[in-house]
């Protein structure tokens, strides 16, 4: 796999970071179209349940991002799930997803 452009590598370390410090089962990151960067994990409450990418997305929305350029999620999963990948298509139409593993080498 080719070197990852630095603002990619950036989310997905926002990613991992988030998933390390809330021992989330998911951390994702996104980066909206004007360069800012929102990052979540998994959201596992009684009454919400939120993927870590949805969770980023909704992070950007609240914070007025009008579209997406990209997303990353790190996690143990070898795909991401329909909904997730809904959220961001959504929002950013043709944002490039990353899919990382837990050490955060980016998957094919």
């Amino acid at each position: 796999m080719a070197e990852l452009d630095p603002e990619d590598g950036k989310i997905v370390t926002l990613a991992r970071s988030v998933r390390a410090r809330t021992g989330a089962a998911e951390g994702a990151a996104v980066r909206d179209t004007d360069g800012r960067t929102y990052a979540a994990g998994t959201v596992e409450l009684s009454a919400l349940r939120l993927t870590a990418l949805q969770a980023a997305v909704a992070a950007a929305v609240s914070s007025g991002a009008e579209g997406l350029e990209a997303g990353a999620v790190v996690t143990e999963a070898a795909e991401l799930d329909a909904e997730s990948v809904a959220a961001v298509k959504e929002l950013g139409g043709s944002a490039k997803l990353l899919l990382a593993d837990v050490s955060g080498t980016v998957r094919d």
